[in-house]
């Protein structure tokens, strides 16, 4: 399906979104963002799919607000939710995987939608920037996605140089996982796609509820919430299939 800045395709277990505005660099526009919003929505809503992915369309991945309408799509507003929040809260906390595939350059927001994967595949050659104190403004509902993966040590000189560094920079910083060829790019988040199609629906999205809630608690809450959810788990029908599968040396109903 394909919208005015933005492109969605199922592709096997993947549903791929596209920023689709080359000619702006993928920013971060109102219609670009209420259409992300809608096509994150439809892929979690969509049982078939096991994982997201977003990447970009032309030489860079997302240049972040929408400079040129001052940013009014990911600044807040009068009342009610930010619209560009809400997209980084469903990434993060959403049901299902999030890849992002950074097919270039990403600044400001662009690197926030990168923090706010799961997977963060870039390609070389790909700069990043939180370029905001440049314009005179801050990194801030970004932060909330970025600091967890930097860190205040990295974070502290980049968000206040405005400092660009190169994707393989952005790897050893924990910002994302590989770095690959251009050419290799849709190879790489494929083989990432079945990796987490192996297993079972319902523990993979257990599995990213576990990460993100546990880093949230206190270390003795953490083991509390741990110890109720691997009982719950194990009690599952799918565990149930997933054992007997082992067992019996065949593949579990969900990798068929």
């Amino acid at each position: 399906m394909t919208t005015s800045v933005t492109r969605y395709e199922r592709r096997d277990a993947a549903a791929w979104i596209t920023l689709d505005s080359p000619e702006n660099r993928n920013a971060l526009s109102a219609p670009l963002v209420t259409e992300l919003t809608a096509h994150l929505r439809s892929a979690f809503d969509d049982p078939a799919v096991r994982a997201i992915v977003l990447t970009g369309n032309g030489p860079a991945f997302c240049a972040g607000a929408d400079l040129k309408n001052r940013g009014d799509a990911v600044a807040p507003g009068s009342g009610g939710k930010n619209p560009f929040v809400e997209i980084l809260r469903m990434m993060w906390d959403g049901p299902k995987p999030v890849i992002v595939a950074a097919n270039g350059h990403a600044f400001g927001g662009g690197v926030g939608l990168v923090a706010a994967a799961d997977i963060a595949i870039a390609v070389e050659g790909a700069m990043l920037s939180f370029s905001e104190v440049r314009i005179g403004v801050i990194p801030a509902m970004i932060s909330v996605v970025v600091l967890p993966k930097l860190g205040v040590h990295h974070a502290m000189r980049l968000f206040l140089t405005g400092a660009r560094f190169s994707a393989g920079e952005a790897r050893e910083y924990g910002l994302v996982h590989r770095v690959v060829p251009p050419a290799d790019l849709a190879g790489a988040v494929q083989a990432e796609v079945e990796a987490i199609a192996l297993g079972g629906p319902n523990a993979v999205a257990e599995a990213k509820r576990l990460i993100r809630t546990v880093a949230r608690l206190p270390m003795d809450e953490g083991f509390a919430y741990a110890e109720a959810k691997i009982a719950e788990l194990f009690a599952s029908p799918e565990a149930a299939e997933g054992m007997m599968a082992f067992a019996t040396k065949r593949k579990p109903s969900w990798a068929q």
